[in-house]
């Protein structure tokens, strides 16, 4: 009956109590929750289930209200059939503040940019990640980083440098405990935003007074059309796909959790190939600046659970059961310093 909650909410769950100190990293104690719907209420106890979360529906959504414990997570294995994909866009950067075309440009993030960041870790900070894939650009890199600080984990992303033997050699970590409380970092510049040819640093509004608005239309939005000297969204999809593919694909299919921090064609070409979206749709879809997206890998499928309805909430997606067991952290008095 619990688990069938989990997987299809109709109210909204509070969770109360804390987190137990003993036991294995598979249980965090005994907790309550109140489940609220239009017509009834009742009080379950919870075991062994930690948190729960909620997904956005056209009816209901379940929230779920978070412990102000410490936690430390544990680790994934091949045994879990279903990962956690999160997909997330960097946050504003000092181009888009300016209305300028970016692309391949290696531009930081606003102060804005920076807080969304900040913002959308919060939204994800129960769901386990275990690998972290960036572009080798600036401002998907730091997204990845002000995300991170706010993971209830508390693990610290760590790039890592394999550039050539020398970088490998001395970025390498010497204390297994420490290695244990990192998360890798893997840049490619295949994640990279489409480059815009000759468009890059021009601003929009004067481009498309320069050379039509339609024209500039077809440039950004048509997916097989591209800038002077640049990239069309088929172009990018083309290497951004066969990334996730290659490199991160088999990552969610051994068990683990992936957060993805990239730009907007290069994240629209991986929803395109995850949900199967033509030419057509992948045109007009809009992903904002900051605002995560999930998506469970199980027996070869992504389902995709939507995105976050406000930052308050600790679990913030109806992923299910299973990842939620995997999630479940076990409370620490450690106090990072």
């Amino acid at each position: 009956m619990v688990a069938t909650a989990f997987r299809h909410p109709v109210g909204i769950i509070q969770l109360h109590g804390s987190l137990s100190d003993a036991g294995s990293a598979s249980r965090c104690g005994h907790s309550s929750f109140r489940f609220i719907s239009k017509n009834f209420a009742v009080d379950v106890a919870l075991l062994r289930k930690g948190y729960c979360s909620y997904r956005q529906g056209q009816q209901h959504v379940v929230r779920a209200l978070s412990s102000q414990a410490q936690t430390t997570c544990p680790s994934s294995s091949s045994s879990h059939v279903e990962s956690a994909l999160i997909l997330i866009r960097h946050g504003e950067s000092m181009w888009n503040e300016k209305n300028l075309f970016t692309g391949c440009v290696d531009v930081p993030l606003t102060k804005r940019g920076v807080d969304e960041a900040i913002e959308a870790g919060k939204r994800i900070s129960n769901i386990p990640v275990d690998m972290i894939y960036t572009s080798s650009l600036i401002r998907a890199q730091m997204t990845a980083m002000l995300t991170m600080t706010q993971h209830h984990c508390k693990k610290v992303p760590i790039i890592m440098h394999n550039e050539n033997r020398q970088a490998k050699a001395w970025s390498q970590i010497y204390s297994e405990d420490t290695e244990k409380q990192s998360i890798p970092v893997i840049t490619a510049w295949q994640l990279n935003e489409r480059m815009y040819g000759e468009l890059q640093g021009l601003n929009k509004l004067e481009t498309a007074e320069r050379y039509g608005k339609e024209q500039v239309h077809e440039w950004r939005r048509s997916y097989n059309s591209p800038p002077p000297n640049g990239e069309s969204l088929e172009m990018c999809s083309h290497r951004a796909v066969a990334y996730f593919k290659d490199h991160i694909q088999p990552q969610l299919q051994s068990g683990r959790h992936v957060m993805v921090a990239a730009h907007g064609n290069s994240l629209r070409s991986i929803i395109m190939y995850l949900e199967r979206l033509t030419s057509l749709e992948v045109v007009n879809l809009e992903l904002p600046t900051g605002l995560p997206l999930l998506y469970i890998y199980k027996e070869g499928k992504f389902m995709r659970r939507g995105s976050p309805v406000g930052p308050t909430e600790a679990g913030v997606y109806a992923y299910t059961e299973q990842i939620i067991v995997h999630g479940t952290c076990q409370a620490s008095s450690h106090k990072p310093g």
